[in-house]
């Protein structure tokens, strides 16, 4: 519970932060993080499977 809270108080402070950025800039910034995000689980897998 004690996580859940946490992670929602999280949530909160990053959307108000996205909130105040033009949102061009906001789809710039989730863009390379989805990247980055497809880039860590791709390296992931790989290392998975090489084991």
């Amino acid at each position: 519970m004690l996580v859940l809270v946490a992670a929602l108080l999280v949530l909160g402070i990053a959307l108000g932060a996205v909130a105040q950025l033009p949102v061009p800039v906001s789809l710039a910034a989730g863009a390379v993080i989805g990247c980055w995000l497809l880039i860590f689980a791709a390296r992931e897998r790989h290392a998975r499977r090489t084991r």
